[in-house]
């Protein structure tokens, strides 16, 4: 499975980006050729088929986790001020925890969003008015919001910036990440392009927060040959064996 303490996942360095983005062109170019297949056989299922994707698609909506992480960072930092001592501490690791699963999430969404205006691919709902590969860009509507797939970058950004965390989890959640991705064709609402599109989006702007807390020192500290490891979270850690004392 993939190596969560690499800087970056799929054995990305200097010198292979240059190789990785002819690669995902070109498995973006070879999604193009069956996007209108795959979507229009896709929403053409029976409903009992597509149903379970109905149900399973929302838990990539970015709001189950964007505000319940903003919420509890802005409260454990409030809580710091009349703390003190490991109490202090304590709160205050968990706060940059909130803080690293809101950004891990958030950024990568942002910049999807950004892609998607900039880029304003029609959705598979206006197919029979404009076809598969027509654009309104910067001035749209989520009609013309399709690429990338939103709730894909969010799926899958989840499963990392849990990962980075807490890394027993990140095989479940990946999976339920790629599920929730998939998801996103048979009920309506991208393409396949789209979708790939979105789990590059989620998968590497995961690793750019994650990386840009390990170079700031937060939560993460950074070794000489590179890994990237979860520091201790000493405060919760010393909480934990007080009250088990």
């Amino acid at each position: 499975m993939i190596d969560l303490q690499k800087p970056w996942p799929l054995g990305l360095d200097r010198k292979t980006w240059p190789l990785f983005l002819v690669a995902m062109v070109a498995i973006m170019g070879l999604l193009a050729s069956i996007d209108v297949l795959s979507s229009r056989g896709a929403i053409e299922w029976p409903d009992t088929w597509r149903a379970p994707f109905f149900f399973i698609t929302d838990y990539g909506l970015s709001d189950w986790i964007l505000i319940p992480s903003l919420t509890l960072m802005i409260l454990l930092r409030l809580a710091m001020f009349p703390l003190r001592g490991v109490w202090r501490r304590a709160t205050g690791e968990l706060a940059t925890v909130s803080a690293f699963v809101f950004l891990g999430v958030g950024v990568p969404g942002l910049i999807t969003t950004i892609l998607k205006r900039l880029i304003g691919r029609g959705r598979p709902e206006e197919f029979d008015s404009v076809g598969a590969f027509s654009f309104q860009n910067f001035m749209n509507d989520w009609t013309f919001q399709s690429f990338p797939s939103g709730h894909s970058t969010t799926a899958i950004a989840t499963a990392f910036v849990v990962g980075f965390i807490y890394p027993r989890l990140f095989t479940v959640l990946f999976v339920v990440g790629v599920v929730v991705a998939l998801s996103r064709v048979p009920v309506g609402a991208h393409y396949p392009t789209d979708v790939f599109a979105g789990l590059i989006v989620g998968m590497l702007g995961a690793y750019l927060v994650r990386n840009f807390f390990a170079r700031k020192d937060w939560l993460f500290s950074q070794s000489s040959d590179g890994r990237i490891t979860l520091k201790p979270l000493d405060g919760v850690l010393q909480l934990i064996h007080r009250d088990r004392a």
